[in-house]
């Protein structure tokens, strides 16, 4: 019988998470059933979503994480006994049903897929190749739908799904500007992902924002919303007439212990005649294809960077999460448990 090592979400935070609402536990697992496979985890994902599971008095597009329980997420693993047809030992496989946040689980086969890992690094399909990556690819395609020459600004630009979107959006020769925190961020945004202007948001509130935006260009056609709060107020005053508005997240706000005050600028929607949409990742799930066949070229290139944030081993997943929100991470932050 093998033993896993699992995160455990023992309280709800109040406020911003901190590490004592996280536990570090063992348990025996018990022997692969009918469809199912023992597997060892490679790497796991922590998101900013993760923390919206975290309020199980607000009702959300997914289901609250459950006190004294494992939490879970995205994970990469590597088959260790199998009792599903097709699934073999020493198969890599990614997917989000029961093995992020722990070092072994026995899961059902079906909810995962198998990957290569040979062309590109298997926590790739924790990024750029997985749900941050479709975020990413679905909110500018589906949602933003750019045209060659749009200018784009992209909120939480060094991030996971941000650093995506300004690829993405040069690669179909559009204007890219970027926000982040910090000077090593800026040069991250321009140097590596060539960003055309990048903006560290420490610097300024919306008003100043807005004035440096328009400093560089005469205004912004797609704006992807990845942080909310004064630059959502500041693009509000920059957007082009008929703009197009992709809100993916507000990162700033969910640590919030009461309503933040909106934007004071809510009508430049009606005259600018602006489209603002909210957006789930897997809403396109069924794009997956689509998404893969443009992304998983580039990736493997060499074409679009693939920065990672990684931290080592199964318990260092409390750390890697409270970091999201304090700007810790460049690109996708990663628990690496086993080689």
């Amino acid at each position: 019988m093998s033993t896993a090592r699992e995160i455990h979400l023992v309280a709800y935070p109040d406020g911003a998470p901190t590490p004592d609402i996280f536990a570090l536990r063992e348990r025996e697992l018990p022997a692969p059933g009918p469809g199912q496979a023992e597997v060892e985890v490679l790497s796991y994902s922590v998101d900013p979503y993760m923390r919206g599971r975290m309020r199980p008095d607000v009702k959300s597009y997914i289901p609250p994480f459950a006190l004294d329980e494992p939490l879970d997420g995205g994970a990469v693993v590597r088959v260790v006994r199998s009792e599903a047809e097709g699934v073999e030992p020493g198969d890599v496989m990614v997917g989000m049903g029961g093995a992020g946040w722990r070092d072994r689980a026995v899961v059902e086969a079906r909810a995962f897929q198998k990957v290569d890992a040979r062309s590109v690094p298997a926590s790739a399909y924790l990024g750029a190749l997985g749900m941050p990556g479709l975020t990413a690819w679905a909110g500018l395609t589906q949602v933003i739908e750019p045209k060659a020459g749009d200018t784009l600004y992209v909120s939480g630009a060094a991030g996971a799904v941000g650093s995506l979107v300004c690829q993405l959006g040069k690669a179909r020769g559009l204007t890219v500007l970027g926000s982040a925190g910090g000077p090593e961020k800026r040069a991250f945004l321009t140097d590596e992902l060539g960003v055309d202007h990048a903006f560290d948001y420490r610097e300024h509130d919306a008003g100043s924002l807005a004035n440096a935006i328009l400093a560089e260009v005469d205004g912004v056609d797609g704006y992807f919303e990845n942080v909310g709060g004064m630059q959502l107020e500041a693009l509000l005053s920059c957007m082009n007439v008929y703009g197009r508005i992709a809100v993916c997240g507000m990162i700033a706000q969910y640590n919030d212990t009461r309503p933040a005050p909106g934007p004071s600028n809510l009508t430049q929607i009606i005259g600018r005649q602006l489209r603002m949409q909210g957006f789930i990742v897997s809403t396109y799930q069924a794009k997956m294809g689509e998404f893969l066949s443009e992304v998983m070229p580039l990736v493997a290139s060499g074409k679009v960077v693939t920065r990672e944030t990684v931290y080592e081993g199964v318990g260092a997943g409390p750390e890697a999460f409270i970091g999201l929100f304090r700007g810790a991470n460049t690109g996708k932050a990663v628990v690496r448990v086993a080689g």
